[in-house]
């Protein structure tokens, strides 16, 4: 039986890029749909209820790629890598924060990006390196159901992104000890921890606001400062 090919959303006003990512990304077996602007990616996405991914220009003109994020967050599920300039990063972190699931500076090499599309519709997808896990995981009031890829605090499901719930369950996992940054980037962002990365930092950010939020009286993740970051038990 042929396997599925995920249907991968570009956008970017850029049409030679577009084109010369387009033509490597058939070649590796992915269905590839192209818009030039947040107004056709949005009609696309409305249409299209097969989109697996999307791939997301910061600079466009008309509504940015950081304003076309943040609908896209409101309305779908869609794992979203961003595109953007190098030395950008302010907007890398922006659109960490916004929900993007990782990033890739331009000119970006269409290998790598593949790569890295590969690596977000595993995670999306629930796969892990290894045995997956199936036993349900509770600390206090906190609830992470690996199976059903779900969270629930004090009986509220809570929304994460892939990498968000990816994050939170590493933590959890290894609850009152130290995770390292790079062991977490290797196993939820699928490579290895470059320096000025910031991109798991934003991830376990957004995680640790969204325990905030439902648990107000309580710091469930700790920084250990130089080293990474801890879960804390309930005492």
């Amino acid at each position: 039986m042929t396997e599925k090919k995920a249907h991968i959303l570009l956008v970017d006003d850029d049409t030679a890029l577009t084109g010369l990512l387009d033509e490597y990304l058939s070649q590796q077996d992915f269905s590839v749909v192209t818009a030039a602007n947040a107004m056709k990616a949005t009609e696309i996405l409305e249409q299209d209820n097969q989109i697996n991914l999307i791939v997301l220009d910061i600079m466009m003109p008309g509504m940015s790629g950081l304003e076309l994020l943040s609908v896209i967050r409101a309305r779908w599920q869609i794992p979203v890598i961003m595109l953007t300039g190098r030395g950008e990063d302010i907007d890398r972190i922006l659109g960490l924060e916004m929900g993007a699931d990782d990033y890739l500076a331009k000119p970006c090499n269409p290998r790598e990006l593949a790569a890295r599309i590969r690596a977000v519709l595993r995670r999306s997808a629930g796969e892990a390196t290894s045995a997956p896990e199936t036993t349900d995981i509770e600390i206090g009031s906190v609830t992470l159901r690996p199976g059903s890829r779900s969270v629930t605090i004090n009986g509220e499901r809570v929304a994460f992104t892939t990498a968000e719930f990816d994050v939170l369950c590493e933590l959890m996992k290894d609850a009152g000890n130290v995770v390292s940054r790079e062991h977490l980037t290797q196993v939820v962002l699928h490579r290895e921890l470059s320096p000025y990365d910031r991109s798991i930092d934003v991830h376990v950010s957004r995680v640790r606001n969204a325990l905030r939020q439902s648990l107000p009286d309580k710091e469930m993740i700790v920084t250990i400062r130089g080293v990474g970051y801890q879960f804390v038990r309930s005492s």
